[in-house]
Order: structure tokens, then sequence, then C-alpha cells
């Protein structure tokens, strides 16, 4: 019987239990893996303790991003057979051993990348793709602040960014978060806890601010973001690690210097199945190009899913983090 992490109403760590699993047979369209790694996300956080709503309701199980081996095929799946390596980013369900998805939904994982690592980069992978590619396309010569640069996002998203030709700037909240984020692509980083961000980026630019800030945060550096930003600058917020935003007027884009703010998505970015591969192939390009790398941090047995969670919110962690089935 295949295993996986399921919980059953909201709360800490302790309600990821390890239980038994049927993952069934595929049906039209879809196709069964066997996972070989499974990545760790702020956002399983959020669905574990109810910032996030549950998709379908209780039990869930939790994760958005794993690698595996294609076991069987349902209907229609003409473009994969049993054997073939596989990866995706989706909004739940990949903290098991075994699981059914819609074939469009994953990618085929080339040679040149590990399953870990294909695991472990999807979505922060993809995401660093569509905010550097899409929400804001970055272009040599553009400043950029990128808060919690040590995290699994900032690290890919700091290497791609130098690679594309950008000044990179980021804050972090420890002395080694600042020499890891520095290792991946940040020609700065801000010690937040120890310096006043807005005024860092002030004097790292010379006044000047940045063209656009990747807020992953949110509370905690909202408002200052959008002090960091440069007339007619973009704010980006895709994430909430220390809590949401609160609402704000609309005014105050105004005020700040007629600014831009988004709040993209991953799935949104990449619903529809050409988006997703033109995504993945450029993620792929990029990692086995050496322009990005893609490092392994931290391992967890799927089973151990509750310390793995909170050591990511006791900010324990540092870059990409896998759990193994």
């Amino acid at each position: 019987m295949s295993k996986a992490i399921r919980i059953h109403a909201h709360g800490g760590p302790e309600v990821l239990t390890f239980e038994d699993a049927d993952a069934g047979q595929p049906g039209e369209g879809q196709i069964l893996i066997r996972h070989t790694a499974i990545g760790l996300n702020f956002i399983d956080v959020y669905y574990r303790s109810g910032l996030y709503p549950p998709p379908g309701g209780f039990p869930l199980i939790p994760g958005g991003e794993a690698a595996g081996v294609v076991l069987a095929l349902g209907a229609g799946v003409d473009w994969l057979k049993p054997g073939d390596r596989v990866a995706y980013a989706v909004n739940v369900g990949a903290y098991a051993e075994q699981r059914v998805i819609a074939a469009d939904r994953v990618v085929k994982v080339p040679d040149g990348i590990g399953d870990e690592q294909a695991a472990a980069m999807m979505l922060k992978g993809m995401t660093a793709e569509y905010l550097l590619r899409r929400t804001f396309p970055v272009k040599a010569g553009d400043t950029i602040l990128y808060h919690a640069a040590a995290g699994g996002v900032g690290l890919i998203l700091g290497q791609w960014a130098k690679h594309l030709g950008a000044t990179v700037i980021g804050t972090a909240s420890s002395v080694d978060k600042i020499e890891l984020a520095r290792a991946h692509g940040f020609d700065h980083v801000i010690n937040y806890k120890e310096q006043d961000f807005v005024a860092g980026v002030a004097a790292l630019t010379g006044g000047q601010k940045c063209d656009v800030v990747y807020d992953s945060v949110g509370a905690d550096t909202f408002p200052a973001s959008l002090d960091c930003l440069r007339p007619l600058g973009m704010f980006v917020s895709f994430g909430q690690s220390s809590g949401p935003i609160p609402p704000f007027s609309m005014s105050l884009l105004a005020q700040k210097g007629s600014l831009y703010a988004t709040r993209p998505t991953l799935f949104v970015y990449n619903a529809r199945r050409e988006d997703l591969v033109k995504s993945a192939e450029a993620l792929f390009d990029v990692v086995e190009s050496g322009a990005v790398e893609i490092k392994i941090n931290q391992r967890y047995a799927l089973k151990d899913a509750g310390k793995a969670q909170a050591d990511l919110e006791a900010r324990k962690t540092t870059g990409t983090t896998v759990l193994i089935p």
C-alpha cells in the first residue's frame, strides 16, 4: 500500500499524518507516478495553517512539486511511456509515494537534470521564470530588489537575474544567509535586522532606487517596499511568509511615484500547457547551461514532513529542501 502525508484539520506541523493512501489507477488523460523526490515550499505551510483554503476540502495531501517515474498511462496519453522521468508543479497532492495526475500538467525531465534537482526547482524555478521574464521582463541594466534572498526562489532568481545583466539587491536576516545569497548572484545583500532596507537601497543606488521589487514576505516588508521603487516602478507581491499585506488605498501608489503593483501566481501564468512547457524549458535550459545551479541544502524523509515544515517556518532551512519517499 502506498503511503502519503494527509491533513485532516488546520493546525501546526503536528497535523501532518503519515497514512496509507491508495493512489488508484489513471483515468483518461491521466498518469500514475511513483515519486522519487518531493519539493518543500512555504505554500505547503499556508494550506496546512489555513491561510489558504484546502482545494477540495479535507483530508488534504499537501505539496506542490515533485519528480518521479511514470508507472501507468490512462487512455489518450500517447506522448509518455512507463519509465519516463517527469516532474511538475501544481497546487497540492505531492506529499505521497505515488499519485495519479493529469498528464498535461507534467513535463519530461532532461537527462542532464537529476530527480532531486527537478523536484526542488519546478515550483521555485518556474516562479523565478515568470517573475523575471513575464511579470517584469528584466533586462541588462535594471536594478531589482528581492526579499528573502536566501530562500528557495531567491537563490534561483538571484543567479538568473545576474545572468540577465541586472544589478541584484537582496535582503536576508543573518550573516550566513547573506553569504549564501552573495554566492548565488546577489550583488548586494542587506541585513534587514541590523539596517533599514529602504535606507540601504537608497545608499546602494545613489538615491535612484529600483525598477522592480519582488516581495514574498508580505506584512513585514510592506509598505516599505514601495519606498524602494523609482517612479513608475513595479511592486510584485507573490507571497506572504510573514502574513498578508493589509488592505491599502490605491492612491498610495500615486503618492509613492505612480507605481504599478501586481499579485501574480504561477498557476495562472502556466495555466495553458504551452506556457507551462515554455516555462519549464526555459528553466531546464538555464540550469543545464550552468548559469543557474540548483543545490539541495536539506533532505528529510517524507514521513518527517512535519519536522521539515517546522524547520522551514523557524527559518532553519536555506535554499531548496526535498522530501524523500
